[in-house]
Parts: structure tokens; C-alpha cells; sequence
């Protein structure tokens, strides 16, 4: 069967193209994998598995059309069917249904005049809280019928109508997972960021933490920002996986779930983080831990990789190659991920030895492509300063060069006394320049004015030592 769809019409012109096609069965059964998801993303990710997945993508197209049908998106459902016919023209669903798609139009239709007279009617009447609640409304029909760029319009003009804290932090919650929907990374990431200064700290911030963190994540690794991404995925509670849903979207099931956050954050740590910081942050944080055992196996990538088994660590992420390759979000940025991972492990494993055969680097880290040998890769990294060493093709060695102690120790005697030489000029620039009469004084303060706005003549003299560097 996979070997017919890989020779359908969608997928040769994918070849063509030199477009990515995932031709290995993922280790996950896409009913289970599909299951731990709901709403709009639940349709987006089977449709992104079917783009890409030539052992999936007829079932996976299935699932979403069946699904389709049952909403009020008829461009996606429409959408669904033309993939499907361009994959497999012989299936039933294949032949989209158009009555449905103009009865489902015309619903829309109607819904959305009701929708806008209403608040219409409510702006007349000047009710903020009524206005506030039509343009939730109406952000919600357009997030179902899949025009996200009203709904984000729609959940914005809320804000002005917003009559309390908690109608003001659901209102930018909203607009951070449209901006998700919309892969809008930087917008999303803003709005992540009002939300967290939004929110005090009480309990509302001990729900929208987890889930701040989480989306916070997520844009930094779709952004290549690993290293951030990882430090923020490892700041999400353990709660985020039992937690109630917030601002009327259930983040865990419609964006992100636990699962996703132990390999996102799993993997973003170790593009990004040493040996050291990955035994202490990850593997010894009791907290992150509870996420690991929901992938067991990053957490034995991770392990390996602290005990210097680098072969073993990229054996076991090669496995889930094609699992991570149908991830909506981690897709596109999970080679140069794997990139990164591959260079540090050469870089780490090179480092103890001063010359180290070919052969035996061949065989640690293998490659799979024939045409592109290990001596090819190595000169690559030679070349953009990753690794420090030098090839010798006669005698078949990866060669660190030598090193001089005594040239080290002169090296870093001598930047020591030039740092120490411009310390030095600093502060003496600086004593000139206060005996020149040129230094910055800080505002005169009127005590008596202070003292008339309740400050006090201790209030005063705290702003006094404030503005002058000293007592307070």
C-alpha cells in the first residue's frame, strides 16, 4: 500500500521537488497519538501527517475528513478531499461532498450576520460588558470556521471593553493561540509575555504559569532559539499535565501536551546544553522528571549522552527520526536539531584523545548516506570552527593539534594585564572627570514638598541617598 502512495501524483511531485517525504512507519499508532489532541489542532496535525508521511497519509486523511465533516470548516474539509483525491483517487472520501460544504457555507453565513447585528445592537446600547462578550462570540465562530486572522481582529477588540483583570488576561490568552494557529511566533510570544505580566501572584498564576512557559517554549523552538526554549520548557510545573483548562481553551489538548513538552524540551536541551547542565537541570530536576516518564526514551538519549555513550544517544533519536519529522511544530526544526546534537557528540567524544583513525569515527558515529562520508562531515566542522583538529587523509587520523602550556600560560598572563591596564585607565578617566567638575548630579529635591505630600523627612532623605548613590 505505501509503495502505491509513494507513487501517487502528490508525492512524485513532492520527489520532483526535492520536497521531504517520511517513508519509515513511526513508531506510534496513530489512533493512540491522535487521541491525546482536540479541537482545530487535532485536524491540523493528521492533515500535516499526510503531507509528509507516505506510510500514513491515506488513514491520516481519513481520520480528517471524517472529522472535518462534524465541524463548520467546509475550506478545510475541501481542502482535505483534494489532498486525498491527488493521494488515493479511487477512495470514497476522496469525492467531496458539495452539498454539505454549500449547506455548511450558507450556515456560516447566516451565523456570522446574526453574530455582527448583535453586536451591533449592543454598541448602541453602550454595555461594555455586552460588547466585550459579542466580540468574544464572534471570535469564537471565526476560530471554528478557520479565519484566524478575524478571530485574532475580533478577540483584539476586547481589550477596550475589558472591565476586569481576568477579562483582560483570557482576552490576550486567546490572542497568544490564535497567533500559534497562525505560526506567528513573535506575536505569539508577545502576548505570552503580557499574559505574565498580566497575571499576580496568586493561585490564577499558579494555573497560567505552566501554560505561559509552555507557549513561551514553544516559540522560542520554532523560532531555532534552543537554548531559550529549553530553559523555559524546563520551567514548566508538573501541574501542566493535570491542570484545569484556562481562558475557555484547554491548552493541553488543543496546542501542547505533556508529551510534547518532555520531547521539545528534552531534545531543545540537548542541542543546547553541556553535560554538566544536563545531569543537574534535566536528568536531576525532580520536576521535569515527572515528564520524562511519559517519554521514557529521551530520557535514555539524555543519560546516554551524560555518560559519554554518544553512539548510543543518536542511535535512539535516529529511531523516533520519523515520529519527530510528522510533529507539526517540531517538523521543521528537528534536522537542524539532530545537526547540532550529532556536531556536539563528535566535539565531546574527540576531546580526550589527540588523534583519533577515521575508521573507528565511521563507526562510532555512522552515516548513512554513502555519498557523503565522515571525512566530509568533519572537514565541514573543521572549517566553521566547531571542531578543533586537522585531518591527515595519508595516514587515515583525525588529529587534535598540539599545545603549547607554556604559550597558554604567557597568552593568558598577558590578557590579564591588558584588562587590568584598561581597568585601570577607566577609573582614572573617571577621577579626572569629577575633578573637572563634569560629573552627573542628581535633581535638587524640595523637602518641604515632600514632606506636604505625606512623604515624611525620612521619605525624603531616602530619595536623597537614591539619587545619590548613598545612604538609604
Amino acid at each position: 500500500m505505501a509503495t502505491t502512495v509513494e507513487q501517487a501524483p502528490y508525492f512524485l511531485d513532492r520527489k520532483e521537488k526535492n520536497l521531504l517525504i517520511v517513508k519509515d512507519p513511526p513508531k506510534f499508532d496513530l489512533e493512540s497519538y491522535i487521541a491525546n489532541y482536540e479541537g482545530r489542532t487535532r485536524l491540523k496535525r493528521l492533515e500535516h501527517i499526510a503531507m509528509y508521511s507516505s506510510y500514513l497519509a491515506v488513514d491520516a486523511l481519513r481520520m480528517a475528513i471524517t472529522e472535518a465533516k462534524q465541524g463548520a470548516d467546509e475550506n478545510l474539509y475541501l481542502s482535505l478531499t483534494e489532498l486525498l483525491q491527488s493521494i488515493s483517487r479511487e477512495d470514497p472520501l476522496a469525492t467531496p461532498d458539495v452539498e454539505w460544504a454549500e449547506r455548511t457555507f450558507k450556515a456560516n453565513k447566516l451565523k456570522q450576520e446574526q453574530l455582527e447585528g448583535e453586536l451591533k445592537a449592543y454598541k448602541n446600547n453602550l454595555i461594555k460588558e455586552s460588547i466585550r462578550m459579542g466580540n468574544e462570540d464572534l471570535g469564537h465562530f471565526y476560530y471554528q470556521i478557520g479565519d484566524l486572522g478575524n478571530a485574532f481582529k475580533s478577540y483584539f477588540r476586547m481589550r477596550e471593553h475589558c472591565t476586569s483583570a481576568k477579562h483582560l488576561t483570557d482576552m490576550t490568552m486567546r490572542l497568544t493561540f490564535v497567533a500559534i494557529a497562525q505560526r506567528n511566533w513573535l506575536g505569539a510570544q508577545s502576548h505570552a509575555t503580557k499574559v505574565d505580566a498580566q497575571v499576580a501572584k496568586n493561585e490564577e498564576r499558579g494555573k497560567l504559569e505552566p501554560v505561559i512557559n509552555a507557549c513561551m517554549g514553544l516559540t522560542h523552538m520554532c523560532g531555532n532559539n534552543f537554548r531559550d526554549a529549553a530553559r523555559v520548557f524546563l520551567n514548566v510545573s508538573p501541574s501542566f499535565i493535570t491542570s484545569e483548562p484556562v481562558a475557555a481553551i484547554n491548552f493541553h489538548k488543543e496546542v501542547l501536551t505533556g508529551n510534547d513538552v518532555a520531547v521539545y524540551g528534552g531534545l531543545c536541551a540537548l542541542a543546547s546544553m553541556d553535560r554538566t547542565e544536563l545531569q543537574e537541570r534535566v536528568l536531576s530536576d525532580t520536576d521535569f522528571r515527572q515528564f520524562l516518564e511519559l517519554e521514557p526514551h529521551i530520557r535514555r538519549a539524555i543519560s546516554a549522552f551524560c555518560s559519554s555513550k554518544y553512539s548510543a544517544c543518536l542511535q535512539i533519536l535516529e529511531e523516533y527520526r520519523a515520529d519527530y519529522l510528522l510533529d507539526i511544530y517540531l517538523g521543521p526544526v528537528v534536522t537542524d536539531i539532530y545537526h547540532r546534537i550529532r556536531t556536539k557528540s563528535i566535539v565531546q567524544y574527540f576531546k580526550p584523545f589527540s588523534c583519533v583513525s577515521l575508521d573507528e569515527m565511521a563507526k562510532k558515529f555512522q552515516v548513512k548516506d554513502e555519498g557523503y562520508p565522515i571525512e566530509d562531515e568533519l572537514t565541514s566542522m573543521i572549517t566553521g570552527g566547531i571542531l578543533n583538529a586537522r585531518i591527515d587523509l595519508v595516514e587515515g587520523l583525525l588529529i587534535s593539534p598540539a599545545k603549547n602550556p607554556r604559550h597558554v600560560v604567557h597568552s593568558d598572563a598577558l590578557k590579564m594585564a591588558q584588562n587590568y591596564d584598561h581597568t585601570l585607565r577607566l577609573r582614572l578617566t573617571r577621577l579626572n572627570m569629577q575633578n573637572a567638575g563634569m560629573e552627573v548630579r542628581a535633581p535638587k529635591v524640595d523637602m518641604e514638598k515632600n514632606m506636604d505630600r505625606g512623604e515624611g523627612f525620612g521619605g525624603t532623605l531616602r530619595r536623597l541617598g537614591q539619587g545619590l548613590g548613598g545612604f538609604s
